[in-house]
């Protein structure tokens, strides 16, 4: 965790705001809601730097990649972030390996602190060292999660029969303790927001099951659950040009085609999912 939100006496006025794109399951849109949240934040004019945990599949720094090489290649303007790669420690030892780890991941948010509003991390779909670094440095944890049991099961025990819940996950009882880290290191608090991606539009038992339980986890672990991103093909498709929904009226829409009605209305999906994330700092801004 960074020294600089670790300490208290080493925060600066204004450092800037973490949100950490964190679970321990794949195939649930993390990478694609990150880079979602990353363009929405540039659109509004913000600076922004990404962190990328996931050394190995680099994902979200992919997405990037392929926005730079589209923005060149179609001679577009669009907003860049600054991204960074912390990878995994090759030290033998696991305290050499961690105490490796650590310093890298504080030189990388050292070096975006005085240059951007607001650092984006995208951890990886496992439990490794670097990923409880994020989630203890977070000012809002972002899980994103399917609509089933199967992803629950990332976040609490749920009994077959009655539905209700037995106990914290693995998963769960990490971003406790992330956040007993987080409170001991300078009094901060870290808001965890549960995204269900991929909602079924259409009302079902199961869809009714699930919230039932994320109503029960609310009370019992402190989450906060909203709407994120449906299952849409357009969100497959913008990855390779590295766009998202809030590029594509600049962009001219999909091969030139312009937006769609779909399109329209993912979009506002997705300015859904921006308000619905309550970042302080948006929301002072509009009461202001």
């Amino acid at each position: 965790m960074p020294d600089s939100v670790a300490n208290p006496d080493k925060v600066p006025v204004g450092r800037p705001y973490l949100i950490v794109l964190g679970n321990e399951k794949g195939g649930s849109g993390k990478s694609t809601t990150a880079m979602h949240i990353v363009v929405s934040l540039l659109r509004e004019g913000r600076t922004v730097g990404t962190i990328d945990l996931d050394a190995r599949q680099k994902s979200l720094t992919r997405y990037i990649e392929n926005r730079r090489a589209h923005s060149l290649n179609k001679k577009l303007d669009l907003p860049m972030p600054i991204e960074l790669v912390v990878p995994k420690s090759t030290l033998r030892t696991s305290d050499e390996a961690e105490a490796d780890e650590k310093q890298r991941f504080e030189e990388a948010y050292l070096q975006l602190m005085d240059k951007v509003d607001v650092v984006v991390v995208d951890c990886p779909g496992s439990d490794t060292f670097l990923s409880r670094l994020a989630h203890t440095a977070a000012d809002t944890l972002v899980t994103p999660v399917n609509d089933s049991f199967v992803d629950l099961d990332l976040l609490a025990r749920v009994n077959a029969s009655s539905h209700k819940v037995e106990g914290p996950s693995l998963y769960a009882e990490m971003v406790w303790k992330a956040r007993q880290r987080r409170a001991m290191a300078d009094g901060g608090s870290i808001d965890w927001v549960v995204l269900r991606n991929r909602v079924g539009a259409l009302h079902a038992k199961n869809k009714e099951r699930v919230e039932r339980v994320l109503n029960e986890l609310t009370k019992r672990i402190g989450i906060r659950h909203i709407s994120g991103l449906g299952e849409r093909v357009i969100y497959r498709e913008l990855f390779l040009r590295g766009l998202t929904l809030m590029d594509l009226k600049e962009a001219g829409g999909i091969d030139g085609k312009g937006m769609s009605l779909s399109h329209v209305a993912a979009r506002q999906e997705v300015r859904k999912m921006m308000d619905a994330l309550n970042l302080p700092f948006r929301h002072a801004e509009k009461v202001a």
